[in-house]
């Protein structure tokens, strides 16, 4: 399904900037590169080394578009394995559209999302996972997400699975084997070796399973909801922790009529903070309805940040103690961290005595004072303990992808379908069947098993020039 057309796009940002990188890929690359460059050293490009940079013009009939250095990379040693061109030309969006429709007439095609990197897996430069992880690497916003594409691009991952996948075939071959000398009685395949490989697919398969939670807290930042009642300094706070003015603050209760969201990273995991509407009883349509979505966004919320103003508390602390019980007992999967703000305004005794009523009903204190910044880096902590960083800390492989961890699963069930078998003395020929769907699963997230559809699903979600 190689496709012998040579395409071209924009690799660079659309827009003007200082500079823009045009790309082509295919086996007329080079020959449309000659047609349209000309080099400053008045060599042709088709007689110049791969990996190697030209000055030169593009022309048309006479005609400069611009001054530009021509990229070549002759296959099969270039990203997709074919003839690549790299054109840097200036960024003007003009001379992009300009470049881009002469390299069209001279018999390139448009690109399609993703193009690019389809090429280089059906050429056998990346397997799909790797692929994959191209695009994570450029969605990537921060340390973490970042660390964990550039471990998977270069095939950690899968060097995992194929690893594993190999030493499973193997077995699946003298299983089959065993079929074809059925009437004979014998066993080639060793059967406590075999168990103890599925011991350990197995467990190697729980532990990338379950490294889909840190994953994709990583991948997709994770959402805390600030709430509590109306002015007790929730955009303060939201303020302090972005380090800018945000939400709009004033003295004025129910000022937040909407959530606002924004996001923060601390210690390379991103965390989007929502900032919520106060929740009170009310008369007002308007903040009414912001209420209403407050409880929407904590439901959507991964760790649910309760906030009380101090001196507020310490003349109704039962009722915010009932309030905080009412919380635990709507959402008691989500991690709770109750905030007592304006702590400047109370004593240091206060304090401790708010911390004891607080402990009687197992809750997480932290105290702050928005205004002041005192407090936020612990907040910030406690909010990244919530993370297990620790497979991060010890570059072991962590599961980003929604894809992955659905084969995972299908795989992990086969395995346990196999060891059920060999447990119960199953016949050759049905544990051979889970095997064989085991192994489907492992080259799922490989690429050596696939359909058009899938790849269509998967580089779909590139962007145009990559």
């Amino acid at each position: 399904m190689i496709a012998q057309d040579t395409i071209v796009a924009l690799a660079s940002p659309s827009g003007a900037g200082a500079i823009a990188v045009i790309r082509m890929s295919g086996q007329k690359a080079i020959a449309i590169a000659d047609a349209v460059f000309q080099s400053v050293s008045g060599k042709s490009v088709a007689k110049q080394k791969s990996h190697t940079i030209h000055l030169g013009h593009i022309v048309e009939d006479g005609k400069i578009y611009d001054q530009v250095l021509l990229s070549v990379f002759k296959n099969p040693h270039s990203y997709t394995g074919e003839d690549v061109i790299e054109i840097s030309c200036h960024g003007s969006t003009f001379i992009q559209q300009q470049i881009i429709q002469l390299l069209l007439r001279k018999g390139c095609k448009m690109a399609q999302a993703g193009e690019f990197t389809l090429r280089a897996f059906l050429n056998g430069k990346l397997d799909l996972s790797q692929a994959e992880a191209v695009a994570d690497l450029i969605a990537s916003d921060n340390e973490a997400s970042h660390q964990i594409a550039m471990q998977q691009m270069r095939g950690g991952f899968s060097n995992e699975i194929a690893k594993l996948r190999a030493e499973l075939l193997n077995f699946a071959s003298l299983i089959e084997l065993e079929l074809d000398f059925a009437e004979e009685d014998v066993e080639f395949a060793d059967r406590t070796q075999f168990k103890e490989l599925l011991n350990r697919i197995e467990f190697v398969l729980k532990r990338l399973i379950d490294s889909f939670a840190v994953g994709n807290v990583i991948k997709n930042g994770i959402p805390v909801a600030i709430v509590g009642e109306p002015n007790v300094g929730k955009s303060t706070l939201l303020n302090a922790l972005l380090n800018e003015e945000r939400a709009i603050v004033s003295d004025i209760a129910g000022t937040t009529r909407d959530t606002i969201e924004d996001e923060l990273v601390i210690n390379g995991i991103g965390f989007r903070f929502i900032d919520t509407a106060g929740i009170r009883e009310t008369k007002d349509v308007v903040e009414s309805i912001g209420i209403k979505k407050t409880f929407e966004k904590i439901e959507q919320a991964q760790v649910v940040l309760y906030l009380f103003e101090s001196v507020k508390f310490q003349v109704s602390s039962s009722e915010f103690i009932i309030e905080i019980e009412k919380i635990k007992n709507q959402f008691p999967l989500k991690p709770l961290i109750v905030v007592i703000n304006k702590i400047d305004l109370i004593s240091k005794a206060e304090i401790e005595n708010i911390r004891k009523q607080l402990e009687a009903v197992n809750v997480k204190l932290e105290t702050i004072s928005a205004k002041t910044n005192t407090g936020i880096e612990s907040l910030k902590d406690q909010l990244l303990s919530f993370v297990n960083t620790g497979a991060l800390r010890n570059n072991e492989t962590i599961v980003t992808n929604t894809r992955h961890y659905d084969s995972l699963l299908k795989a992990l069930e086969e395995i346990q379908k196999v060891q059920f078998g060999l447990q119960s003395g199953l016949s050759s020929d049905l544990m051979a069947i889970d095997i064989k769907q085991a192994l489907y699963y492992f080259g799922e997230i490989t690429g050596e098993v696939t359909n058009d559809e899938l790849l269509g699903n998967i580089f779909a979600n590139f962007c145009i020039g990559k």
